[in-house]
This record gives C-alpha cells, sequence and structure tokens, in this order.
C-alpha cells in the first residue's frame, strides 16, 4: 500500500464530472509518460463514433489490459439506491468478472455489504482497494469480500466514483489477478477512461437523454435523417426547399421531444428507436 484513505470530499452536483475532468487531465499530463499519452490518445481514436455500449466497454477493457488490468466493471447506481443487487439491477451494468465470481457475490449478496461501494459514494477521486481493506472502518464481514474476490482472480483492483446531476452516480472498477498495487500515474490514466467511458455511454443510457417519442413531424424525421446523413443545416435547408433557420427550428423541435441536448445524441437515440432509420 502505497498511500493513506483520503478525506471523504464534498459532493457538489452538476460541478462534479467538470472538475473532476480538469483535475484529472492535469494529473495526467505531470505525471504519465508520453508513450502511456499516445496509448490513451489511440484509445480515445478507437471510440469515436462507436455507438454501441457494449463496445466501448470492450474497448475500455482491451485499453485497460495493457496495464495488467484483466478485469473491469461499470456499475451505475443511485446515492439513494436501495436494491440488494446492484451488480444485475442495472441495464447498463457491464462488467467481466468470472462468472464464479459473480455468481458468489449475487449468492451471498454482498452488494449490501461492499465496503467500495460505500466508500466510493462519498469520494470524487480513485479508491485503492487496499486502503478499503485497511481502513479502520472496514469490518470483517467487508473486508472478506476483497478475500474471497482474491481468490476467483481479483487480487488488487482501483474503483473510480463517477457522480453526475440529478444524484445519479456510478463506479467503474477495475482489477489485476496479482498483488501488485497500480502504478500512480496508471491510476490517473484508468481514471481518465473511465470518465471517458461514463461519459460516452450517458449518450445512450438513462442519464444522456429521456426516453426517445416517436410523435416526430414528418419534417422534423426529415431533418433528422439527413443530420444522420452528416449534412449541415444550410444543406438540409437547400435540399427540403426550406430556409436554414427552418431546419434549426425543426431540430430544436426534434430534440426537445427526444430530450437531447445535442443533435448528434438526437440522431443516435432516434436511430436506435427507430424513429429514424439512415
Amino acid at each position: 500500500m502505497d498511500r493513506s484513505p483520503s478525506a471523504p470530499a464534498r459532493i457538489v452536483p452538476g460541478e462534479t464530472t467538470r472538475v473532476y475532468e480538469e483535475s484529472s487531465c492535469w494529473r495526467a499530463t505531470q505525471f504519465t509518460n508520453r508513450g502511456d499519452m499516445i496509448e490513451f490518445g489511440c484509445y480515445l481514436d478507437q471510440t469515436y463514433g462507436v455507438a454501441h455500449p457494449r463496445k466501448l466497454f470492450d474497448l475500455m477493457i482491451t485499453f485497460s489490459q495493457k496495464f495488467d488490468c484483466s478485469w473491469a466493471a461499470y456499475l451505475p447506481l443511485a446515492h439513494g439506491s436501495k436494491t440488494s443487487d446492484p451488480l444485475y439491477g442495472a441495464p447498463t451494468t457491464m462488467l467481466n468478472y468470472p462468472n464464479e465470481w459473480q455468481k458468489r457475490y449475487r449468492d451471498m449478496d454482498y452488494s449490501k455489504i461492499d465496503p467500495v461501494i460505500k466508500k466510493a459514494k462519498h469520494r470524487l477521486g480513485a479508491l485503492r482497494w487496499t486502503d478499503v481493506y485497511a481502513d479502520a472502518n472496514t469490518t470483517e464481514n467487508e473486508r472478506r469480500i476483497f478475500d474471497e474476490a482474491a481468490t476467483f482472480g481479483l487480487r488488487s483492483g482501483v474503483t473510480v466514483p463517477l457522480h453526475g446531476p440529478n444524484d445519479s452516480f456510478a463506479i467503474v472498477s477495475f482489477a489485476k489477478r496479482t498483488d501488485h498495487e497500480i502504478p500512480s500515474k496508471i491510476v490517473t490514466l484508468l481514471e481518465l477512461t473511465a470518465l471517458h467511458f461514463h461519459l460516452s455511454i450517458s449518450l445512450f443510457g438513462r442519464w444522456g437523454c429521456n426516453e426517445p417519442v416517436t410523435s416526430l413531424s414528418t419534417r422534423e424525421k426529415e431533418c433528422m435523417l439527413w443530420v444522420a446523413r452528416g449534412k449541415s443545416s444550410l444543406d438540409i435547408g437547400t435540399i427540403l426547399g426550406i430556409s436554414e433557420n427552418t431546419v434549426k427550428f425543426h431540430l430544436k423541435n426534434s430534440m426537445r421531444k427526444l430530450g437531447c441536448s445535442s443533435r448528434t445524441v438526437a440522431v443516435v437515440n432516434a436511430l436506435k428507436s427507430g424513429v429514424i432509420d439512415a
């Protein structure tokens, strides 16, 4: 163990993501070497334009495996969640933990006492599992989760808390097969990786848009379809024989109906839900 647990951070809804992203990026440029940053840049390039959550998760795993982190898990929660089984209760939960450990965790109902989940709700920065294990407030029952996880191949790891508006909350965990701690500079990269993944997922999940509706007008659908084909508002106006401002008006209405804040996200959700077909 190379550092003591940090004091709990005060979580400020709406500000957390921006502050966390800025601080993580600054630390990455200060403490990671050029090769690692190049690898991270390649990872970002690979995720560009990917519109499938599972594919994004697989890319994150592939990147984390470059640093000997064989296992990863993404768990969306809420601060006030009462679910007894978060690993299986959320529709966007993704993980590649060994099946035997997933079953053991579920059968023992460990989600109710998992100290990582409990502590992550009040933290901003990454949590090393060894720090949680050594914390005087961690009980023997809670430590048993780490001991048993190790027998299934998850011997060390870090968890990144991700706080958002409206009490939304998620964690991304990375785990290794060995007892060797993940170096601090790599933890910083993994924090950035987790944040990028979470923000990308939010475009397609319940935190990015409301459930799309199908009540778009014919003209709204036409405008959205041409956006999906890469056309600008000016181009769309020329194609449809209407003004650019009228195109923007229809797109704004479409975004409002789809519950999205950008036309790109609105198009993705419209395509996924079948509102339009490119």
